[in-house]
């Protein structure tokens, strides 16, 4: 071949191909379904700020059985409270939003754990429900006193 004819070759072409591609899916999955979720400390720092507005709107104009004077107390204690929330939450999160991350990681595991637990024993349930009689146990192996069968699962 000649110089004429070949092509300059690019080198990173195909990580070139692979990230243009991601970033259209990542595009596309955010117009379909809305921006992705935080992190863990910075979805904590949303329900904290969540939480603190609604008792700061309960707070706000809620007890006509109050008098004026009580209503006005209400909402100061009411906002002296979310102050005093933030004010502890706040930094907590941001120097341990790590450990937040961790936490929710193993909290998913947790379930994951449970879930598997739970179908197990469905399985085990309904495999029993669907045997016309279940085997009878030997002369003095899970008899109770009466000589029933005693479940051990």
């Amino acid at each position: 071949m000649s110089d004429a004819t070949e092509k300059p070759v690019d080198a990173d072409a195909w990580e070139t191909a692979c990230a243009e591609d991601l970033a259209e899916e990542k595009a596309r999955r955010r117009a379909q379904h809305g921006p992705p979720p935080g992190s863990a400390a910075e979805e904590l720092k949303k329900l904290v700020d969540a939480v603190t507005d609604k008792i700061a709107g309960l707070s706000g104009g809620q007890a006509p059985f109050l008098g004026a004077v009580a209503q006005g107390t209400a909402e100061q204690a009411a906002k002296q409270v979310v102050r005093q929330v933030r004010n502890v939450v706040e930094p907590v999160i941001e120097r341990n939003s790590d450990v937040f991350d961790h936490l929710a990681a193993a909290g998913s595991e947790l379930l994951a754990a449970y879930r598997s637990a739970v179908e197990g024993q469905e399985r085990r349930w309904t495999q029993r429900t669907q045997d016309p009689a279940p085997p009878k146990p030997r002369k003095g192996e899970d008899e109770g006193p009466g000589g029933e069968h005693i479940d051990l699962d």
